[in-house]
């Protein structure tokens, strides 16, 4: 970190999440239960009001995560990050609003592009569960260290990849082919009908190396992650589960950060976008559970949205794509699969009435 400004904004950024973490996923809630269609619904609805506080608020404050409030620092950042924004002639006040406004487009944009993967995520999270017969009044007792261990995670990735990209700028290119093909690989699994793989709870890779270094319970019931039988400590079926959502979401993070790195290269707007998206995923998987198949075209979406932030990070020095632009082509891409999806269930209906 530069500065204490980043120290003290990322500071009060963390703790803010720890405190959202205890009211939403379980320290003042000791039950365990499934959401219900409104609970889940609820919550959704107040990760994304606060996600979209949050743009509010960069777009007010925005410098205050780095600490710039000088025509030189300001034009330091958007020289180290490559904002495609100029701020030649401008007051220091005209400056600062025009670089807050840059970052808080930056942001939402890169929570628009994370969220929406996100739902790709739960789909394959909702495939776990059901391979390894977890119990729903256990799913968000998972899902709350889960999410736990995906921020830690993400922390790592982000600010490694963010390194590399200020070392080495060839490493964008790096991204752009990966989310190209990750991007032409989904569309042609859609167009050919092809579904999510089976589990397999033997033979799965996490399975297997948990398995050399554990001793495992197979006690399906069991609501806990560690028990002690006969003297021995042994993991349960949970905390396998738990392994494999852990390992899932890296292969998912490969894919997403880089997406988002396609938008902004300041590591902290990229986590906080990674972030507020995954802080919304437990609510996102139990609303998603109740309507995982009305969005037929969402798929074919998200394909599309990876090729297009992939060509743009293979093109960014050649042809620049402004922020705005960015969020207008996703937020399009985004709306018009689920309004497609729409209307194929609204054909389909009418074809079963008549």
């Amino acid at each position: 970190m530069d500065n204490l400004n980043e120290i003290i904004f990322f500071t009060s950024f963390l703790v803010f999440i720890c405190i959202m973490l205890g009211i939403d996923l379980g320290f003042f809630q000791k039950k365990s239960h499934a959401l219900s269609f409104k609970e889940a619904l609820s919550w959704t609805m107040v990760w994304v009001g606060i996600s979209i506080a949050f743009y509010f608020l960069i777009r007010l404050h925005g410098n205050w995560i780095h600490g710039s409030d000088t025509i030189a620092e300001i034009q330091y950042r958007i020289a180290k990050f490559h904002h495609p924004i100029s701020i030649a002639g401008l007051s220091v006040q005209d400056a600062i609003s025009l670089y807050n406004k840059n970052l808080s487009l930056e942001y939402i944009t890169g929570y628009l592009i994370e969220y929406s993967l996100s739902v790709d995520n739960v789909f394959v999270i909702v495939l776990i569960f059901i391979s390894f017969n977890i119990q729903p009044k256990h799913f968000k007792q998972v899902l709350f260290w889960g999410i736990l261990g995906a921020i830690v995670m993400r922390f790592m990735f982000i600010f490694a990849a963010s390194a590399l990209i200020q070392r080495f700028a060839w490493f964008l290119y790096v991204f752009g082919v990966m989310l190209v093909i990750i991007g032409a690989k989904m569309a042609y699994d859609f167009l050919h009908g092809k579904k999510e793989e089976q589990i397999d709870t033997e033979k799965h890779p996490v399975v297997r190396l948990v398995s050399r270094f554990f001793n495992v319970s197979q006690d399906e019931h069991a609501d806990t992650f560690f028990i002690r039988q006969n003297g021995k400590l042994l993991v349960t079926p949970l905390f396998i589960v738990l392994m494999i959502i852990e390992f899932t979401d890296v292969l998912f993070a490969v894919d997403s950060v880089p997406a988002v790195f396609s938008v902004t290269q300041d590591p902290y707007i990229v986590f906080f976008s990674n972030i507020f998206a995954i802080l919304g995923l437990r609510s996102l998987f139990f609303l998603v559970m109740d309507i995982m198949n009305r969005f037929y075209y969402l798929k074919m979406g998200l394909a599309v949205l990876l090729t297009f932030v992939g060509v743009k990070m293979l093109l960014h020095d050649a042809f620049k794509i402004s922020t705005n632009n960015s969020l207008i082509v996703i937020a399009s891409i985004l709306v018009v699969s689920v309004l497609a999806s729409n209307l194929r269930n609204m054909i389909i209906r009418r074809r079963l009435r008549s």
